[in-house]
């Protein structure tokens, strides 16, 4: 075997491949797609990292431990692959910034955080710029060098095995409709099932309920790896589990397009404010992603063609700490900006008075959780105490003014992100049924099941991506060198068969 297989170009799949290449391999990069970057390139809040470089220039008081706490607090359920994750944060965050260039210096806290541990830069989304960062370095190898084979509008098709079962490669569709194998490890990063609407749909299988809904996922993400998975005896994992978004974004003159652009979390975790039809607030913004979704099902907001939202809404602090995505969304038309909440109240029929009494309200409780954090007569999420009813205790770029300007956005839960994929352990290795492993197959980004549990908090989707990419490189790496050395050894003693392959 000469190089290491990667199937799927987005975050996942480039962090594996650098990762194998860095291990001394040669690697050969397959997608479906005219171009990589897969999912990867919508992350629009940032990647999380605890005790990162960025973390202790701003004196942030982060620890794995904490992460690991948080993280399995959100939904996870699996010890093990949660300290790979947090554990492994820092090392990734200071990876990307420090291998490729990229700028993670802004530091925000997002849902079910109890730290601020979420990265990003100061332009662009983050998912965007670590992506691309990622995939210009594999193309400059490529071209410069056979360490690194990019092949791209092609479809691999199965899985091939040896006479014990290991996995030895794949077959593959080009194009034009040529069919042919690569051999060597393989590691699965194909994404996961969000947009999986075909007759063999996992997502009807495992989730009918949802089907009905919009989704942010690319038409590419069809459950392709973990269906060829299967087909050889790897085992699947939490399919069950499929996140639903709360903060969708809907196109005034598109309501009820079936894929929708996310509004990232971040938007929150600066201070946007929830609001509904009535112009009151129904929830704490800060909460997982199933709470928020679940507050709105329970909620009435405001029906664009067949379509409820709800008002994302930031003040002029909080539009200036993330104006770069304030922009672009404006740019899409997917958000408007008022010069204050009077023109808003008017523009969507929505009482004044009712706003101007909630950011009233809002001010007071964000005041006495700043002098008193500790005795409020409501559990805060996360634990603690809060004086909001809704247990918010994070309070950031303050206080809320119906004479200041605002963006606002409307938004609705989508389809987003499928904990589920394939059974792994803490090497990245695939797994059957009965917890053996399928050797020379491995997992990363969101074809990886069980890291993230029921629920997956915002920010641990580019991390998972970047430590499991790197775990599964490494591991596919070793793999590769081992099985090499034992031929090698076998050849020399005079004892070597046929190659498996």
């Amino acid at each position: 075997m000469q190089q290491v297989i990667v199937i799927g170009g987005g975050l996942g799949g480039l962090s594996a491949a650098h990762t194998a290449m860095e291990q001394g391999c040669k690697v050969v990069v397959i997608d479906k797609n005219a171009f990589f970057g897969g999912n990867s390139t919508k992350a629009t809040s940032g990647i999380n990292g605890a005790l990162t470089k960025s973390q202790r220039a701003l004196k942030i008081d982060d620890s794995p431990e904490i992460f690991a706490e948080d993280t399995m607090r959100g939904g996870a359920s699996r010890p093990d692959l949660v300290r790979v994750l947090c554990g492994e944060s820092a090392p990734a965050v200071d990876w990307i910034v420090d291998k490729f260039g990229i700028d993670l210096s802004l530091v925000s806290r997002l849902g079910g955080h109890s730290m601020p541990r979420t990265h990003r830069g100061k332009e662009r989304f983050p998912g965007m710029t670590i992506t691309y960062g990622l995939m210009e370095a594999l193309e400059e190898i490529a071209e410069k060098s056979d360490k690194a084979r990019i092949l791209l509008k092609t479809k691999a098709t199965k899985l091939l095995t040896d006479r014990e079962g290991n996995v030895c490669g794949c077959e593959c569709v080009s194009s034009d409709g040529r069919v042919f194998q690569e051999h060597g490890p393989v590691v699965i990063a194909t994404g996961g099932f969000g947009a999986d609407f075909g007759s063999d749909s996992l997502l009807a299988k495992h989730r009918p309920d949802l089907a009905h809904l919009p989704t942010t996922n690319g038409d590419h993400c069809t459950g392709d790896g973990l269906k060829m998975t299967m087909a050889v005896g790897g085992d699947m994992v939490d399919l069950e589990w499929v996140q639903v978004h709360p903060t969708g974004l809907i196109h005034p003159d598109e309501p009820d397009a079936k894929v929708k652009f996310l509004a990232a979390e971040a938007l929150r975790g600066v201070g946007g404010l929830l609001l509904d039809i009535e112009g009151n607030r129904f929830c704490n913004e800060l909460g997982r992603r199933d709470y928020v979704t679940g507050m709105m099902w329970k909620n009435k907001g405001i029906v664009l063609g067949n379509t409820a939202g709800f008002f994302l809404c930031l003040n002029s602090l909080a539009s200036k700490e993330i104006a770069w995505h304030c922009k672009h969304y404006k740019g899409r038309g997917i958000m408007k900006s008022f010069d204050n909440m009077a023109a808003f109240a008017k523009h969507y029929n929505v009482p004044l008075a009712n706003i101007d009494k909630t950011f009233k309200e809002y001010n007071e409780i964000a005041e006495k959780q700043k002098k008193d954090p500790d005795n409020g007569p409501y559990e805060a999420y996360g634990g603690g105490k809060s004086y909001d009813v809704w247990g918010k205790k994070f309070f950031t770029n303050g206080p809320m003014d119906v004479n200041d300007a605002f963006h606002v956005a409307i938004v609705t839960p989508v389809i987003h992100y499928c904990m589920g994929g394939m059974r792994i352990n803490d090497d990245a290795e695939s797994l059957r049924a009965n917890g053996e492993v399928v050797k020379g197959l491995y997992s990363a980004g969101e074809a990886a099941g069980g890291i993230h549990g029921s629920n997956r908090l915002g920010g641990n989707s580019l991390l998972d991506c970047v430590v499991f990419g790197r775990v599964s490189g490494r591991s596919a790496a070793r793999y590769l060198t081992e099985a090499n050395i034992k031929y090698i050894e076998a050849a020399k003693s005079g004892t070597a068969a046929a190659a498996k392959l």
